[in-house]
């Protein structure tokens, strides 16, 4: 029997003197239970008013994308304010609708209530995806450094000659130049971004890489007065290679205490010495080459492509690899957890080499070359993965600069499909 109605049969059969008792005992049992509720509720909101529970952020459902916290004052021109590392703003549009690319949403319990997304050590400053991609960038229409067999052209020369552009899936499409044959070399792109960082973490999701015999692509970072300011290569192989090599360049004094990959706690295999100075190397640095077939040139591009992420931070620099199929979910929410992806393709652990005194100033860097020092090299080479016979035996040329110049058809693939170039910049810094 409830308390209340107890106290209600006794009022009706008892005295009027022990009712009286009874209603003021009632009266101070309820007055003593509501000044302990609201002691209990006092204490839950004390308990709970330093819990914040961490949504994605995404904008209203009309195909712009949020970039980061913006001044309000920003939103009515659909824009967001990056803070860049030398000081400056910088202004970027959002993206038009028909990005391929998803919002990042919550995940839900078995309760149907969202769980919280984990707090990143890591904050995201910028990002170029879709028609605006290419305003964060300057296009390099200089000769080739590497002497390779191409033209790089400027952004308007590129728009005209078809070379850049944006495809029905919002992806930022860079290609070579496909005529029959040409006399000289041929056209191609080659791209720097506008800022530059020291430290970060850069997240990269490619569709589609080049590939094929007389290619060299890559996508790297560069500091000034090379190689003071150091060589960070994320993504680079020649012909028909399928498995990437990273690999830094740098003055004397930077290296790797060990060769051995579990020392390392990488699931590369260092593919040149533990010395990552270019003078006592003839240029080569020090190379970690991944053992999958799937991360580089035609493998790369037959699983859909995937994400590259470089970390550089205190700890050293690393380069990590996601297949499309296997994304972590932290990346996909623009929350990266570095700590919890597992080993690295390859890494440069900080004790033998300050990832703050051999590297600074970075801009990333994506380019197409054709043939040049390494491409043309090893032209009559086989044996690493991918290239079971060599591009001569291939192609019957005896050489990477003639077949460049009279097969434009065996370009068709040699082109980038890049859904979107993502910085961020440590929490701790």
């Amino acid at each position: 029997m409830r308390p209340s109605l107890y106290i209600a049969l006794c009022l009706l059969s008892a005295p009027s003197s022990e009712a009286t008792l009874i209603s003021r005992t009632a009266s101070r049992i309820h007055h003593a239970a509501t000044k302990r509720s609201a002691r209990l509720a006092k204490d839950i909101r004390s308990a709970f008013s330093n819990v914040l529970i961490d949504q994605p952020i995404v904008g209203p459902d009309t195909g712009n994308r949020v970039y980061c916290v913006a001044n309000p004052a920003d939103a009515q021109n659909n824009t967001a304010t990056i803070p860049a590392d030398s000081g400056n703003p910088v202004i970027v549009s959002s993206i038009v609708s028909g990005s391929s690319l998803r919002r990042p949403t919550a995940t839900s319990t078995s309760g149907g209530s969202p769980s919280p997304t984990p707090t990143s050590p890591w904050t995201l400053v910028e990002t170029r995806e879709g028609a605006s991609f290419f305003d964060g960038w300057d296009f390099w229409s200089l000769a080739d450094p590497t002497n390779g067999d191409v033209t790089f052209l400027d952004m308007q020369d590129a728009q005209s000659n078809g070379l850049i552009g944006v495809n029905s899936a919002g992806n930022v499409i860079m290609k070579v130049e496909t005529t029959a044959k040409v006399s000289g070399n041929r056209k191609s792109i080659r791209i720097q971004s506008k800022n530059n960082y020291t430290g970060g973490l850069v997240i990269m999701d490619a569709v589609h890489m080049p590939a094929g015999c007389g290619t060299w692509p890559a996508f790297w970072s560069n500091g000034p007065n090379w190689p003071a300011g150091g060589e960070i290569d994320i993504i680079e192989g020649v012909n028909d290679y399928t498995n990437n090599q990273a690999t830094l360049h740098t003055n004397p004094g930077c290296g790797l205490a060990s060769s051995d990959s579990k020392t390392l706690s990488i699931s590369g295999t260092l593919v040149s010495g533990t010395d990552c100075s270019v003078t006592s190397t003839s240029n080569q640095g020090c190379g970690v080459r991944s053992n999958s077939n799937s991360t580089y040139g035609a493998g790369f591009n037959s699983i859909g492509g995937g994400v590259y992420a470089m970390q550089w931070d205190t700890s050293g620099i690393a380069v990590f690899f996601f297949p499309r199929s296997s994304i972590p979910a932290d990346i996909q929410a623009q929350a990266p957890q570095p700590s919890t992806w597992g080993l690295a393709m390859a890494r440069w652990p900080a004790i033998d080499c300050d990832p703050f005194k051999f590297f600074y100033q970075h801009v990333a860097i994506f380019d197409t070359t054709l043939c040049g020092d390494w491409a043309g090299g090893v032209w009559s080479s086989s044996g690493l993965p991918g290239q079971a016979q060599s591009c001569a035996a291939l192609t019957g040329y005896a050489t990477c600069q003639d077949f460049v110049q009279n097969n434009g058809s065996a370009f068709q693939e040699a082109y980038w499909e890049v859904v979107s170039y993502k910085r961020y910049q440590s929490n701790s810094t």
